[in-house]
């Protein structure tokens, strides 16, 4: 059964791509930093395509299907899942809190980076728009406990898909490579039709337009 659709999965992907692609250019610096920034841009693009998306996408990609109660919580962690529950589904009441914590930590990262200024050769688009302090404080934050919450965000990520993959035998890689998982037939699927990664494809133009917009907004 559909999961997740291509959007989500396109998503995904490319954000982890665009992620590790950030990482190591901050770390080589030089001229490789000029990527640095033009890979936050993209992650900028991508972020604000997820929270879109995450309103009208697929049914398991939208926040509505894995925003849970601290009840729904409690009944996950104990394995006493009611009727109705869809734990097994798109994101458990854990994954959810991991979900919403990488999209609020990398959307502060992406907005630091913005404003920041390495006082080398390189600041960001938005610099202007701040006074000295907050870019300084940005700039802080963006390659001390911003980027060090990100790495312990992901290893904790990692960790859960292996723990899942050893421990429970669930393979949580797999559908977000294909999109299907084998689940029972009254679970509704995604909508994963071409009308609707259509409109992924204009909802991500727009995304990218806007990054763009914001990249030029320094010169």
């Amino acid at each position: 059964m559909r999961v997740w659709d291509l959007p989500t999965r396109l998503f995904h992907w490319s954000l982890f791509v665009c992620v590790v692609g950030s990482v190591i250019t901050a770390k080589v610096g030089g001229n490789a930093t000029v990527w640095h920034f033009r890979l936050g841009l993209a992650v900028l693009a991508l972020l604000t395509f997820r929270l879109i998306w995450g309103l009208v996408g697929g049914r398991w990609s939208r926040f509505a299907s894995f925003v849970y109660s601290p009840s729904s919580l409690l009944r996950y962690l104990r394995g006493q899942p009611q009727p109705g529950d869809h734990f097994e589904v798109g994101h458990n009441p854990l994954g959810s809190l991991s979900v919403f914590g990488l999209l609020g930590v990398m959307l502060v990262q992406v907005g630091t980076g913005l404003v920041a200024d390495d006082e080398i050769a390189n600041a960001g688009p938005l610099i202007a728009h701040v006074s000295g302090a907050v870019s300084s404080l940005a700039t802080t934050w963006h390659k001390t406990g911003g980027q060090w919450l990100i790495y312990l965000l992901v290893g904790l990520h990692l960790a859960a898909i292996v723990y899942y993959r050893v421990g429970k035998r669930v393979d949580l890689v797999g559908p977000m490579l294909h999109g299907d998982k084998p689940l029972p037939a009254h679970v509704p699927p995604s909508v994963d039709s071409w009308p609707r990664r259509l409109l992924a494809l204009l909802v991500g133009a727009a995304c990218a337009a806007l990054a763009i917009w914001v990249s030029r907004q320094g010169g």
